[in-house]
């Protein structure tokens, strides 16, 4: 009677396998397709790597950089030498553009440059120049409205005189509107803690 039993359930526990295993293989396959999609951004973007720098080896004279977003991300490494221009920009953390050439099967940079923001159509950039020229003469006489769009912790440590304090979510919100000035004709200038 015990065999019986046996019999009935054996279908059902390899059928139970294929399940599992099945699964198992469509997350090792979501996987792929994630990292094929990153390759096929590098791709597209010919030599060059876009994303934040993971980490920099000077003895095994590497650059590690995170490209794509989120689950897609992906870290990608390429070798420097004595030539490669921008070094100064292969900072941990700092978001970077790193111009590769293949040579063999390594991936040389030829050259890292900051990756900045884009600044919005109808806006413009100042220099530091501009902008301490507009603070000596105070808010006043300078017609402008200065915003420290950095999180409100790094606002307390320290700011340059004249600036509201107005965090990017704050800005992305309806909450900026209550606090930007009505006057249409007031330079309004934003800065955050990096160029990126």
């Amino acid at each position: 009677m015990k065999k019986k039993m046996l019999k009935k359930f054996i279908p059902f526990m390899v059928c139970a396998s294929f399940f599992v295993s099945g699964c198992q293989q469509t997350g090792q396959n979501a996987a792929a397709d994630q990292a094929m999609k990153v390759e096929s951004v590098v791709k597209a973007q010919g030599n060059v790597y876009k994303g934040k720098v993971a980490g920099v080896s000077n003895k095994a004279k590497t650059i590690s950089i995170t490209v794509g977003k989120g689950d897609a991300a992906k870290t990608m490494m390429v070798k420097f030498n004595d030539q490669t221009k921008g070094m100064e920009h292969a900072a941990k953390g700092e978001a970077a553009i790193i111009k590769y050439e293949v040579i063999g099967t390594d991936k040389i940079a030829v050259e890292v440059k900051p990756k900045l923001a884009k600044l919005p159509e109808g806006t413009t950039e100042v220099d530091t120049e501009y902008l301490a020229n507009l603070v000596s003469q105070g808010t006043e006489k300078g017609n402008y409205f200065l915003v420290d769009s950095r999180p409100g912790s790094r606002f307390h440590e320290g700011t340059i005189p004249t600036s509201v304090s107005i965090p990017v979510p704050k800005i992305k919100g309806e909450g900026a509107l209550a606090v930007l000035p009505k006057d249409k004709n007031i330079q309004l200038v934003f800065y955050c803690g990096g160029p990126t």
